[in-house]
C-alpha cells in the first residue's frame, strides 16, 4: 500500500510539473513569438525564460537553489557553457544560474511539441543526430548567434539517459565550436537533479538543487587534433567534482539507478 502511494505521489508531482511548464508556455506564446520577430528579441524571451518561466517551474515544483562559484560566468568574451544532463529540471537550473543570454544546442525532437516546439525552433539550435548534414549545419548558426553576442550552451553527454553513469562520455562537436570559434569552455555541474527528479517518475523530491561553476578552459592555439585531449580533460575534470560531491548525491543517484535496472524496474513504473 505504501509502495502504491509513493508511486501515486509521484506521478502526482510529475502531473504538477508539467503543468506548469504547459499553461506558461500558452500564456506566454503571443508575446514570446512576437519577441523573437524582433532584431534582437532573444535577449527579451531569455529574460522571460530566466526570471519568469523557470522560476515558477522549479520554485513551483518545490526546489530552491544554491550556486557556487557563480562569478566565473563572467567573461570578456563569448563562451561556451557545458553541464551534465540529467534531469529536465537541469535547462531551468542553467537559465537561472546565467545572467547573460545565451542559446542552447538541442535535440531537433522537441520541435514537435506543440506550441513550444514553435518557440523552441527559433530560439534554439536544433539538431538531428541521425544527420550528419543537421549536424554540420549547427557550427554555421553557432557562428551566427555567436557574432550576435550570445553565449552557447551546450549538453556534452552521448548517452545522457543512463543514469547508471555518474557522467556519460562527451561527444566532439561542443569542443569544435569552442576551438574554431576561439571560446573559453566554462563547465557547470549540477549535483541534484537526477536524485531529486530523475528522467522517469520513479523517485525524486522537492528540496535543494545545488550547481557550481568550475575554472574556464581555455582553447587558445588548439586545433581540431587537440579535441579528444581537450573532451578527455574537461570530462574528467567534471566527473572529479561530481564524485567529491560532500554528500555523495551523484554516486548516490547512479547506484540508485543501477539497483532499479538490476531489478528491471526502471521502465516498469516500480
Amino acid at each position: 500500500m505504501l509502495r502504491f502511494l509513493h508511486r501515486l505521489i509521484i506521478k502526482i508531482w510529475w502531473a504538477w510539473f508539467y503543468t506548469l511548464a504547459a499553461v506558461q508556455t500558452i500564456l506566454y506564446f503571443p508575446v514570446l513569438a512576437a519577441l523573437l520577430m524582433l532584431p534582437r528579441g532573444y535577449a527579451k524571451l531569455f529574460w522571460i525564460a530566466r526570471n519568469i518561466w523557470s522560476r515558477v517551474i522549479l520554485h513551483g515544483s518545490g526546489f530552491y537553489l544554491s550556486f557556487e562559484d557563480r562569478h566565473k560566468l563572467k567573461t570578456e568574451t563569448n563562451c561556451l557553457i557545458i553541464g551534465n544532463h540529467a534531469s529536465y529540471m537541469d535547462v531551468f537550473l542553467m537559465f537561472i544560474l546565467n545572467k547573460t543570454p545565451f542559446t542552447f544546442v538541442g535535440k531537433k525532437e522537441l520541435y514537435s511539441i506543440p506550441i513550444f516546439g514553435y518557440i523552441y525552433k527559433r530560439a534554439a539550435i536544433m539538431v538531428d543526430r541521425s544527420n550528419s548534414k543537421s549536424r554540420y549545419g549547427v557550427y554555421g548558426r553557432a557562428n551566427q548567434l555567436l557574432e550576435e553576442g550570445y553565449n552557447i550552451c551546450i549538453f556534452p553527454e552521448t548517452n545522457y539517459l543512463d543514469e547508471t553513469e555518474v557522467l556519460a562520455d562527451f561527444k566532439h562537436g561542443a569542443f569544435k565550436i569552442a576551438i574554431e570559434n576561439n571560446l573559453p569552455i566554462i563547465p557547470v555541474v549540477m549535483f541534484d537533479c537526477k536524485l531529486k527528479f530523475p528522467w522517469y517518475p520513479i523517485f525524486g523530491q522537492p528540496g535543494q538543487l545545488r550547481a557550481k561553476v568550475l575554472d574556464k578552459i581555455e582553447v587558445n592555439g588548439l586545433t581540431e587534433d587537440d579535441i579528444p585531449g581537450l573532451i578527455d580533460k574537461t570530462r574528467k575534470i567534471m566527473r572529479d567534482e561530481l564524485l567529491a560531491d560532500p554528500k555523495g548525491v551523484p554516486l548516490k543517484a547512479a547506484n540508485k539507478y543501477r539497483e532499479l535496472k538490476d531489478k528491471n524496474t526502471i521502465y516498469s513504473g516500480l
